[in-house]
Parts: structure tokens; C-alpha cells; sequence
């Protein structure tokens, strides 16, 4: 069943995450702000976390639990725990390879993933030192990918999507108690960073000794199904997870000039916020629902799944998308400019949100039209698509980042998801996947229009609200929340009056049967 309840479940924890999660980069902010040891620790926790999003949450994910969903279909709870067990012991094999391969090429690692760093010799050696300490995350992580799949596979989403509150709980107590100077802070960090790695892991392990499912370690086969999940997995790595792949681009694009790292990754953070609150649970909850829809041969329902997801993404982030651009200035001044964190950056950061922000329905939207390849098991086009998408960022990106910096990186990741959205879109279309219902047409221009009035809204709430010149942060925060409360009710009542939703729309979101 695709559900707005599970779908909430989901934003629900996420939520609580990100909420945490801002406590803990507005911690860093004031803390570490833009300098050296901010970005050398910024690059230890985005190496992991690249791989643990493109392997484990990604790719890994996108393949393993539509045939786990099969398997648990056709051959019932114990089948399914069979094929997960033969997946963990190979999984386990190849990842402990992984952290020792990459722990002795580190330095290298880093001279690619960050190669202006190394005309910092300071900047590089504790970035190495740094990365080094948090790699064994992916460990942990891509453990508790495969326990999360299986639980979603259940469809029991509460667990896994609290598993990111577990990072960010231990982060910022880490940050509350920690003293020192910049480089202490950071490998402090790096080591909490591990630590709450292996909480995560021992939480999902608990969850599903609850769900009944307990895997044993058995001896490492590539079983027919195993082979599967791999061919399955190849495209995968790019097909779902080309936000990571951007992300890599904009890394090593960033790197050349100083403080853009920090720039883009402090603007990231606000922009992941509705990405992962919307984007992310649709994709968790759909997944699995489409499949089974699939599997049941029920085309019509599996359509009306898909528009509603699509209509559902697009309330949410259409609004987030005009929030974040018409008052990214307010919002980022509020949340980081203190300590360390000057208002030259805060210049920065709200810049690369304004145009990072533009590409927000795209994201989410990626997330749902991605769902409608993957439940058919096909990962190659999404992969396709996946790669056009990267050589957009990478030539849009390369071409803009000489002269403009920063603004180039944010331009050339916002541009490549728009063409990736596009092109998904276009392929389901044109194969009769996707068509989109009276409903969805009847939504798309009403919504436009509620956003224009948000749009207004909010900057005649900035005007009015604003302080000028330097203000003390309680001013700010009164001021920040006057500007998205006028916005939001603004928005709720057009949204009302155009007939955008309803209660009664909503509850469709719900599997007739």
C-alpha cells in the first residue's frame, strides 16, 4: 500500500533528523565556519556518505528490494531471509576489502576527490587523517542498508528512517561537550562520526530481531540471486544515486577555489531538508508498493500510485522550491551567521540556495519517476539518463567554475537535474508507464498559482520584517519566522481557495481495493 501515512512515517523521522541535523551544522558553523579544518572535515564525512548513498542507499537498495519483495511473495519469509543471508555474507566480504583498499590509498583518494587541496600542505594531511578515521562509516552503513531494505521490504519504514536521528543525537552532543582548537574539533568529529555508526547499525539489528528476521552469517556464494542483485546493481550505481554523482563533480570543481566547498556544502544542508523530508519518503514508500502493484498486475492502480506521488512531490517541493529562493538571505543569515561564520559567507551560502533551490522539484521528482524503471527491475535507463545528466553538470560546471566559482558548481547541478527529471519523464511517457491523469492536470496550474502568491507573499514579508544592518539574532529569528509563517499561510489559503488539494484528495493517496 502507498499511503500518506507511511509516507509521513517516513518525513516524520526525517524531520526530526534534519531538525537535528541543522542544530548540528549551525554548531560547525559557529565553531569551525568556512576555514581550513571545516573543509577538510566537510570532505571526511562526504567521502563515506557519497558511497554509503551511491552503494548502499542507492544502487543497493533501488535492486534488492524488489527481488526480496518477490521473494517474500513467492516463497514467504523464509526464502526471502535465505537470499538475504547469501547477500550479507557477500556484501561483507567485499566491504571489508573496500575500508582496507581505501584506508592504504587515502592520500591518493583524497588528491581526487579534493585536488585543490593539496596546495594547503596543512589542509591535505588532515583531510587524509580525517577520512581515514570516518571510512569504516560505510561499513556500518551499508549493513544497515541491507537490514532497512528488508524492513521496507516489510513495509515497517519507522526503524530505518530513524536511523539518521541515531548521527546526529551523537554529533551534536559530541559538538556540545568538545574544546580544543579547529583540528581538534574536526578529528573529534571524525571519531563520533564511526561511533555513531556502529550505534546505527546495533539499532537496526534490534528492529529486526523484533520483525522476526534474524540472518545468520553464512559462507560467502554468488548464488544465481546474488549475481542478479549485482547485474542489477552495475547501472544502479549511477541511475540511482546521480545526485552523489553531481555531487563528486561539484566536489573536485569546488576544491580549486577556496571556501566554495564550505559555500555549497552549508547551502546543501537547507536544500537537502524538503529534498529528503519529501523526495526520499516518497521513494521509500513507493518502491516497494509499485512493485508489489506490478506483481499483482495491476497496471491501473500502479498508475494512479505513480501520479499521486508525483502530485504529492510537487505540492511540497514547488512551495519549498520559491521559500528557499525569495528568502534565502534571511534564512541563511539566521541559522550560521555567528562565530566564524561571517556575513560575507553568508552571502556566499545564500546564493548557491537561491540557485540550488531553483533545481528542488526536479530532485524530488527524480526520486518518484526513478521508482517506475526500478520496479520493473530496470536499472540501465535511469542509468542512461544518469550519465547524460552527469556530462551536463560536468560541462555546464567546468565552463562556469573558472570565472564564477562557486555560483558555476550550484548552476551546473541544478541545470543536470532538471535534464535528468526531464528525460525519465519523456521515457515513461513515451512507453506508456506514466500518463498523467485529469487530477494531476487539473493540479499543476493551480499549484503554479498558489506559488506565485507565496512568491509575493514572502517578499512583501522580508521587506516589512527584515531588520537592516546588524541585528541581534533573537530580532533575526522573530523577523525569519514572521517571513514563513506570513508565507505559509499565504500559500495554504490560495492553496485552499484554487481547490489545489483537499482532504478528500489526500486520502486517494490511499490503495483502493
Amino acid at each position: 500500500m502507498f499511503s500518506l501515512r507511511a509516507v509521513a512515517t517516513v518525513g516524520g523521522m526525517t524531520l526530526i533528523s534534519r531538525l537535528l541535523g541543522f542544530v548540528r551544522e549551525i554548531l560547525i558553523a559557529g565553531i569551525l565556519g568556512t576555514g581550513p579544518m571545516a573543509e577538510a572535515f566537510i570532505v571526511a564525512m562526504r567521502l563515506p556518505n557519497l558511497l554509503r548513498q551511491m552503494f548502499a542507499e542507492g544502487a543497493f537498495s533501488a535492486a534488492f528490494i524488489p527481488i526480496f519483495t518477490r521473494r517474500m511473495v513467492e516463497e514467504g519469509a523464509g526464502g526471502a531471509r535465505r537470499f538475504a543471508e547469501q547477500v550479507l555474507s557477500v556484501m561483507l566480504m567485499l566491504l571489508l576489502a573496500l575500508t582496507l583498499a581505501a584506508e592504504l590509498a587515502m592520500p591518493w583518494l583524497i588528491q581526487l576527490f579534493a585536488p585543490g587541496f593539496d596546495v594547503l600542505p596543512e589542509k591535505f594531511a588532515a583531510t587524509v587523517l580525517f577520512t581515514s578515521i570516518t571510512f569504516p562509516y560505510i561499513l556500518f552503513m551499508s549493513l544497515c542498508s541491507l537490514q532497512g531494505g528488508m524492513l521496507n521490504g516489510l513495509q515497517k519504514f519507522a526503524h530505518t528512517a530513524a536511523v539518521p536521528i541515531i548521527l546526529n543525537l551523537v554529533l551534536v552532543t559530541t559538538l556540545w561537550f568538545v574544546e580544543g582548537d579547529d583540528f581538534r574539533v574536526a578529528q573529534t568529529l571524525s571519531w563520533a562520526v564511526v561511533g555513531a555508526g556502529l550505534a546505527q547499525f546495533l539499532f537496526l539489528t534490534g528492529a529486526c530481531h523484533k520483525a522476526g528476521i534474524v540472518l545468520r552469517l553464512v559462507l560467502p556464494r554468488l548464488t544465481p540471486e546474488v549475481r542478479r542483485l549485482g547485474r542489477l546493481m552495475l547501472p544502479g550505481l549511477i541511475g540511482a544515486s546521480v545526485t552523489q554523482i553531481n555531487l563528486v563533480v561539484s566536489t573536485i570543481l569546488a576544491s580549486l577555489h577556496p571556501g566554495a566547498i564550505s559555500y555549497i556544502y552549508y547551502a546543501d544542508r537547507l536544500y537537502q531538508l524538503p529534498l529528503a523530508l519529501i523526495g526520499t519518503a516518497i521513494g521509500v514508500v513507493l518502491l516497494p508498493s509499485l512493485t508489489r502493484a506490478l506483481r499483482d498486475s495491476d497496471p491501473a492502480v500502479a498508475m494512479r500510485m505513480h501520479n499521486r506521488a508525483l502530485e504529492l512531490g510537487l505540492l511540497l517541493s514547488l512551495p519549498s522550491m520559491v521559500g528557499l529562493m525569495v528568502a534565502a538571505q534571511p534564512i541563511i543569515v539566521t541559522l550560521y551567521e555567528r562565530g566564524k561564520f561571517t556575513a560575507s559567507d553568508s552571502e556566499a551560502v545564500a546564493l548557491a540556495l537561491l540557485i540550488m533551490a531553483a533545481g528542488l522539484p526536479a530532485y524530488v521528482g527524480l526520486k518518484a519517476l526513478t521508482v517506475g524503471f526500478l520496479a520493473r527491475e530496470d536499472t540501465t535507463t535511469p542509468f542512461k539518463f544518469a550519465v547524460v545528466s552527469v556530462l551536463v553538470n560536468i560541462s555546464i560546471s567546468a565552463a562556469l567554475t573558472p570565472r564564477y566559482g562557486f555560483v558555476g558548481v550550484a548552476f551546473g547541478m541544478m541545470v543536470a537535474a532538471w535534464v535528468n527529471a526531464a528525460l525519465l519523464t519523456w521515457t515513461l511517457m513515451r512507453r506508456g508507464f506514466l500518463v498523467f491523469d485529469e487530477r494531476f492536470q487539473r493540479f499543476l496550474p493551480r499549484q503554479l498559482a498558489a506559488c506565485a502568491g507565496l512568491a509575493a507573499a514572502t517578499w512583501a514579508s522580508i521587506l516589512a520584517f527584515w531588520p537592516e544592518g546588524d541585528a541581534v539574532t533573537a530580532h533575526r529569528v522573530v523577523a525569519t519566522g514572521l517571513i514563513i509563517a506570513v508565507g505559509a499561510i499565504v500559500f495554504a489559503v490560495l492553496a485552499l481557495l484554487l481547490r489545489v488539494t483537499s482532504r478528500s484528495d489526500l486520502s486517494m493517496l490511499r490503495r483502493k481495493r
